[in-house]
Order: structure tokens, then C-alpha cells, then sequence
């Protein structure tokens, strides 16, 4: 398999899942500021810490952009948030620039894939620039975003379904849970240091409608109550990051992209032949054999730092092994910064 056509698909598939998370986190931040007590509009910088463009937004938006006035308000903070996620192509991971971004990798690799998923992919990209999208998106919030949500998990399968089992599928695989790890990532350390307005509200309602609108933004409120039943941040925390059954848990992701990775290069488990099968083993070995009191006494937010920096150089090990002998592309090199 050409390395070109390698990264292409492993990043069509790293995109559609980052431009999926921004779409449910944002959505559930709207069900939130409905329940939420004044004084939260912190929540919505929180979405824009955890795609990494804090840095970018604040240029952009804040004092030293276009006017402070910007975001005098919680309306007009959540209202510029969510053009920055949704359709600024300034942002390269806005739903839009996402999708965009897949549609272009789709289109150099439409040989590989079946009809039915660059069709779909096609739809998913027009609808985000049809004139009516930004409309939807300001009377209809939930039904915009969950349109979004609904396109992307109808390309994951239609892609499940007419794939065979070979390399292509495998870096997609990889690309998906990889990101997926390293969303669920952020998430979790974002609302450990930003979300919370006053460490005085720990164990408060507010506190409570935290961790259940965290659970929310993975999809994993319901499976969680079964699992544990009340909400508690140590349960949160080991359910999100160390179990292994549950889809978006970052254990899991890292068992099911070491497995596709694996299978690209036939190295039997337990070895390893290049640089990103030895760090992605090292990294999924950690979390492994790590347990939630481990985390807790190192200190989340050191933890999970340490955890995206891990992230981080596995993507770039798989740059190294796999993509780099075309050179660069005009897809982002590892991971959010």
C-alpha cells in the first residue's frame, strides 16, 4: 500500500472523529448553559481549550483581536465559540476544516474506498457550506449538531460495511481510535482545570451537572451508571481513562489501535519492528497496569499532560514509519497542539 494513500485514509478517519467530538461537545455545552445557575460562561472557553486553539482563539477574538467587546457577554463568548468550532476555516479543527480536510483526503484515494462512502462524505461537506447550514445551526442548534453527529457515525458505517479487512481498514481503524484517545484526553483534563468556576462547588449540583455533562460529551452517561451507578470523579476518571470495554475509555482505544497497528506490519504481539509499534506498546502498557489511585497521586492534570504527550509522539512515530517516504502533505503532522 502506497504511504500516500495510507496517510489519506488515516486521516479521513482522524478528522470525521475529531469533527464529531467538536460537534457533541458543543451540543451538550448548549444543554448545559439551559440548566446551568449563572456564571458559567467559562464553559464555552473550556470548548475551545480542549481542541488546543486557546492560543489561536484568543488572537482572533480576544483583546488583542478584534475587539474585547467580542465577548463582553456569555451570548457573544458562546456565540463566537461556536463559529470558531463550527465554521471558521481559520480553525483547522472546526467541524467544518475537518470535514473539508477528509473530503480532500477522500477525493486523492476515491479508488480505495467504496462509492457509497465518498458520496456520503460528499453529502456531509455540502450540507456544512450549503447557505442554510449557519441558519440551522442559530434556530436549531441541537438538531444542526446532531445532524453532524449522525453523518459521521453513518460514514464510520457505511466505511465498517464495505471495507475489507486489509490495510486500509486498519489505518482507519488506527486513525480513529487515536483520536479518540486523545479527545477523550482532553476532555477530561479540561473540565478537571477549567470547567469548575470556584473549587468551593466541588461535590455541589453544579459540580454534579459537570461530571454528568463530561460523561454526556463522550457518550458515555448511560453505560456509566450502569457500571458504577453514582457519580463520583475517581469513578469518572477510571471509567474514562483505564477500562477496557467501554468505546471511548482511552485503554480501550489504545488496545484497539495497537491492534491495527499490529496488523499493518504482521509483528506478533508483545514485539515490535518500528518506532510507533514501540512507543504506541509502551504507552498502552502504562495505562495498562496503572490504576485510578495511580493517576489521582501523580495528579490528573500531570497524568493526562503526560498521557497526550505519549499521544503525541505516537503519531508522529507513525508519520515516521509509515507516511514520511512521500514527504509532507498538507495534513496536520501528530496531534493537536
Amino acid at each position: 500500500m502506497l504511504s500516500r494513500v495510507a496517510e489519506s485514509v488515516y486521516w479521513i478517519a482522524r478528522y470525521i472523529e475529531r469533527a464529531e467530538n467538536v460537534a457533541r461537545c458543543v451540543d451538550v455545552s448548549l444543554q448545559v448553559a439551559l440548566d446551568a445557575p449563572g456564571g458559567m460562561g467559562g464553559q464555552w472557553h473550556s470548548l475551545v481549550a480542549a481542541t488546543g486553539d486557546a492560543a489561536r482563539f484568543a488572537e482572533r477574538y480576544g483583546e488583542e483581536g478584534t475587539g474585547s467587546d467580542l465577548l463582553s457577554t456569555d451570548v457573544a463568548a458562546r456565540d463566537a465559540v461556536l463559529h470558531f468550532l463550527t465554521f471558521d476555516t481559520t480553525s483547522p479543527n472546526s467541524i467544518l476544516s475537518c470535514v473539508t480536510k477528509a473530503r480532500e483526503n477522500a477525493r486523492q484515494v476515491r479508488g480505495v474506498l467504496a462509492m457509497e462512502a465518498w458520496e456520503h462524505l460528499n453529502r456531509f461537506y455540502h450540507m456544512l457550506v450549503s447557505p442554510d447550514a449557519r441558519r440551522r445551526a442559530v434556530e436549531s442548534p441541537h438538531d444542526f449538531y446532531s445532524s453532524i453527529r449522525s453523518a459521521s457515525y453513518l460514514f464510520e458505517g457505511i466505511l465498517e460495511s464495505t471495507l475489507s479487512r486489509g490495510e486500509e481498514w486498519n489505518f482507519l481503524r488506527l486513525g480513529r481510535y487515536l483520536e479518540r484517545a486523545d479527545q477523550t484526553s482532553r476532555i477530561l483534563d479540561v473540565k478537571y482545570f477549567i470547567l469548575l468556576p470556584d473549587p468551593g462547588q466541588v461535590g455541589s449540583v453544579v459540580d454534579d451537572l459537570l461530571w454528568t455533562a463530561l460523561l454526556h460529551s463522550v457518550s458515555g452517561h448511560e453505560m456509566f451508571r450502569r457500571r458504577h451507578g453514582r457519580i463520583l470523579p475517581e469513578k469518572v476518571v477510571d471509567f474514562l481513562v483505564l477500562d477496557r470495554e467501554f468505546p471511548r475509555a482511552v485503554l480501550f482505544c489504545l488496545l484497539q489501535a495497537e491492534e491495527s497497528l499490529l496488523s499493518i506490519s504482521g509483528t506478533p504481539m508483545g514485539s515490535f519492528r518500528n518506532t510507533a509499534e514501540k512507543r504506541l506498546s509502551r504507552l498502552r502498557s502504562t495505562l495498562a497496569y496503572s490504576t485510578v489511585e495511580d493517576i489521582i497521586g501523580r495528579g490528573l492534570h500531570e497524568y493526562l499532560d503526560e498521557l497526550q504527550t505519549g499521544l503525541n509522539g505516537v503519531g508522529m512515530g507513525i508519520f515516521e514509519s509509515f507516511f514520511a517516504l512521500d514527504g509532507p502533505t498538507g495534513n496536520q503532522q501528530g496531534q493537536q497542539q
